[in-house]
């Protein structure tokens, strides 16, 4: 029994160690730790609400709210952490509480003295810098603590970087900045550490990680987990397909790919090997899934929320180019355990209670039905209380989500009363579908707040996290003694008590969870500070250039080992800070001089994607150890099969650069749409079967050739098309004025630029401008755009760029010529590729078929 339970205790351990802290000292040292973490929450809480406003007490603005949260951050990673792996566990050092207070008050500093530092902006006193010189060094030590090694060095380095500008190799040299023009600059401005991404830790993802915590402890995970397998674990490699879906549900509501492993890995990894799996394919599906749980909308490790600060568009679109890659790469990774099944002739376990084939059609049809029925209803049904009601329908929707919650309670409660919270870690059979789906249907309804909030609503993402929380806290409260009194049991005050302590136990939890995160996103704000500080992006792009030789394939490649680099042993929203920071820039640029324009929400998930994939990368894939723990399994070895899984989430990056569509970008019509979805699949498809080499049989050197030649052609028909029909149509830039009166409103023009920079550089690029809707003439037209014109009747010169115009935007200066304009030319829809290759395929899957069906036949 000692054996079974040591991989487990390992694993908890090193998500301890990783996620919340590993020290759980008694006494007096254990109860701070466990109301700071709680005084935390409340305060998260009462900064996103709209109480301080109603109450005019406690409005704090976005740089006082960001001081306190890291102050909170930096004092629990010093008690939370320990310094050392040999460092006491059971109690708190005198250092480590010196280091705790000293360190909260730096991060605290911008707060308690705020009117003072506002006064003398941009001369800071000598207390100023030593100040922001400890809470430097102090954050390096909580990142070292928390996060390990990764983060802590890559913020040392730019750090030196700031400093020794002048004596570093003259491809990426600077003139190097002052001890007090650096601190100011990284810790006394929003610049640095408390920038961008501090802020969005500050006012989004707490409360996304905090309504994860409390849905863990309400048993959302495991009964999410008991869907999944009561769904998919009775069919070939069942447990493994279960294990996919799962990590896909967590991953919805988890902000870390390691939390993920551990939650569902602990359960599922045991019943791969049991149907078959060898220890390090079972750990490394686990781990495939877990990571690309991060990769999944709507909160993706949190990530998304930066998103929507960095490139400047909605969550909503953030969303929506976010779905289908990830639904397409979760897809594919059951297809290619259904392989790995059928290669090795593994089954899935036995259901508890047979059911014909009829009953389980009606059975799934109902249950689809009634999800699109009751989805129909909320969504039109509060639209038309709104128009009728006006704002009493709030009230409304909020009795008719009361009433909803307590009849989907008594329906749980039916279904529940053998381990409703909590999943068997060794488990024989399957359940039943319909009472397992049945045992946990509220749990949804905090889900469809958050998303109503986010996409209908479109609230804020914190305002939207608050209300979901909120209900969250409600659920956690109310369960527990209602479920007692639908099962008429006598404990009904007992579990009323158990709600509290449920609740309570959530906020620490949050709150414990965010430590690695909040400090995690200060220290990426170094990185974000120095960059900004040192100019040493346009440094990265010229480095690139030059390795790359001018390639946009190889500039694609380069970024990609860089992202990967820069992601291993760093968490979500740390890694897509620093990758995205450093190498979005890059991509932009570039493509931009070779005539590709890349929409920046493709750029931002390119480098975001390969920095999640570190995740399972050797030799630091984290993910990877944790998988390999539970499976006792080589973690190496495991982390390499993980990443060979994920090579097919490593393409989709490089599709969806040349390919836009993949992120639902430039689709008009529905059946457009439904042709978008189906041919990404197929080719995801086809491209499993390539790499797993076997499809119905095993396949031969020539059919994975072709296999990989239709999952190209699928993914991106244009590049075939662009052969036989020139996509675009290329004018001299001394026609301008007649394309421009030519132009549909709302349609941008593209246009080909060359001139000299600031620092004399003879540039090249693609730029997009849009004009003006309500502009008629093209006059008013290029005006609207920023442009002052000159033709001399051989070159169109720009004689001045407006401020703040599209065109200062793109980069565009006075004395610069317009080269040319390209324009969409007319052909037929590059789609009709699909019907050669749908027929190529088709063949080449009745002979792998017919092969397949021969071997059999000699066996």
């Amino acid at each position: 029994m000692t054996q079974t339970n040591s991989p487990s205790q390992d694993v908890q351990e090193m998500v301890a160690q990783s996620d919340t802290g590993a020290r759980n000292p008694s006494g007096i040292p254990g109860r701070i730790l466990w109301f700071v973490p709680l005084c935390w929450s409340l305060f998260q809480l009462w900064y996103a609400s709209p109480l301080p406003f109603i109450f005019n007490f406690g409005v704090l603005n976005d740089t006082q709210a960001r001081a306190i949260h890291l102050s909170f951050a930096v004092f629990l990673a010093f008690t939370a952490y320990p310094a050392l792996k040999d460092s006491p566990r059971d109690r708190i050092p005198l250092i480590d509480w010196a280091f705790a207070l000293v360190g909260s008050f730096c991060a605290a500093y911008i707060y308690l003295f705020y009117e003072q530092l506002a006064g003398r902006s941009g001369a800071p006193t000598l207390a100023d810098v030593v100040t922001a010189s400890a809470g430097m060094l102090l954050l390096l030590e909580a990142t070292r603590r928390a996060l390990g090694p990764p983060l802590m060095a890559v913020a040392a380095v730019f750090l030196l970087y700031t400093f020794a500008g002048p004596y570093m190799p003259e491809v990426i040299a600077h003139k190097g900045a002052s001890l007090n023009k650096a601190m100011s600059h990284l810790w006394l401005t929003t610049e640095g550490v408390f920038g961008v991404a501090l802020g969005v830790s500050t006012s989004f993802v707490f409360l996304f990680v905090l309504f994860g915590a409390m849905l863990e402890r309400a048993g959302a995970g495991a009964y999410f987990i008991k869907v999944a397998f009561s769904l998919l674990g009775h069919m070939r490699g069942g447990p493994a397909k279960a294990a996919v879906v799962a990590s896909g549900l967590s991953g919805l509501v988890s902000g870390s790919s390691i939390a993920n492993v551990v939650t569902t890995g602990t359960f599922t990894i045991p019943l791969m090997k049991k149907v078959g799996f060898p220890a390090s394919k079972a750990g490394a599906v686990e781990v495939a899934a877990s990571t690309n749980g991060q990769l999944t909308p709507p909160i993706m490790g949190a990530a998304a929320f930066l998103m929507v600060e960095y490139v400047g568009i909605s969550y909503v679109e953030v969303i929506k180019a976010a779905l289908l890659p990830a639904l397409i790469s979760y897809i594919a990774l059951i297809y290619i355990v259904h392989l790995e099944a059928c290669k090795a002739g593994m089954q899935g376990l036995p259901r508890r209670n047979s059911s014909t084939f009829l009953q389980s059609l009606l059975s799934f049809t109902g249950t689809i039905l009634a999800i699109c029925v009751i989805s129909a209803l909320v969504y039109y049904g509060i639209g038309w209380t709104k128009e009728v009601f006006g704002s009493a329908a709030t009230v409304l929707v909020g009795i008719a989500l009361l009433i909803s919650y307590v009849a989907l309670v008594k329906i749980s409660a039916k279904h529940a009363k053998d381990g409703g919270f909590e999943f068997e870690e060794d488990i024989q059979e399957i359940p039943d579908v319909g009472p397992t789906v049945k045992s946990g249907l509220h749990f949804l309804l905090p889900i469809v707040v958050l998303v109503w909030c986010l996409t209908v609503e479109r609230f804020s993402p914190g305002l939207s996290a608050f209300w979901a929380t909120v209900f969250m806290m409600f659920i956690l409260l109310t369960q527990r003694p209602l479920m007692a009194y639908f099962n008429q049991s006598n404990d009904t005050t007992e579990q009323a008590k158990l709600g509290v302590v449920d609740l309570l136990e959530s906020l620490v939890s949050g709150g414990r969870n965010m430590i690695g995160i909040g400090v995690a996103t200060a220290a990426a704000g170094t990185v974000v500070g120095v960059v900004t500080l040192t100019g040493i992006g346009l440094v990265m792009t010229d480095f690139v250039e030059f390795i790359s030789g001018g390639s946009v394939i190889m500039m694609l490649v380069f970024t990609a080992v860089i992202s990967l680099i820069l992601g291993m042993g760093l968490p979500t929203t740390a890694n897509y800070i620093v990758v995205s920071t450093l190498m979005a820039p890059v991509i932009v640029t570039l493509g931009a001089q070779h005539g590709l324009i890349i929409p920046l929400i493709a750029v931002h998930l390119f480098v975001f994607y390969f920095g999640i994939l570190a995740d399972d990368t050797p030799p630091v894939g984290l993910a990877a150890f944790a998988a390999a723990a539970i499976a006792k399994s080589d973690p190496i070895r495991t982390g390499l099969q993980g990443f060979a899984y994920d090579i097919r989430t490593a393409i989709l990056p490089f599709m969806f650069v040349f390919n836009t569509q993949l992120l639902l970008m430039g689709i008009d019509t529905w059946w457009h749409l439904g042709l978008t979805v189906i041919s990404s699949i197929i080719a995801m498809l086809l491209f499993s079967a390539a790499t797993q080499g076997w499809w119905f049989t095993k396949t031969k050197w020539w059919e994975i050739v072709a296999l990989l030649a239709l999952t190209f052609t699928f993914f991106r028909p244009g590049f075939w098309w662009d052969m036989v029909y020139p996509s675009k149509e290329v004018h001299p830039g001394v026609e301008l004025v007649q394309i421009v009166e030519d132009t549909p409103v709302g349609q941008p023009l593209q246009l080909l630029v060359a001139g000299e920079t600031l620092e004399g550089k003879l540039v090249s690029k693609t730029v997009v401008l849009p004009f003006d809707d309500r502009a008629t003439t093209p006059e008013e037209r290029i005006s609207s755009m920023g442009l002052m014109l000159n033709n001399d009747g051989e070159k169109m010169i720009v004689d001045m760029v407006e401020f703040g115009s599209p065109a200062e935007s793109a980069g565009i200066d006075f004395g610069w010529e317009i080269e040319s304009i390209v324009i969409d030319s007319e052909r037929p829809m590059k789609e009709w590729v699909f019907l050669p290759a749908l027929l190529l395929t088709i063949l080449l899957g009745w002979n792998q078929r017919r092969r397949a069906q021969k071997e059999q036949a000699h066996a």
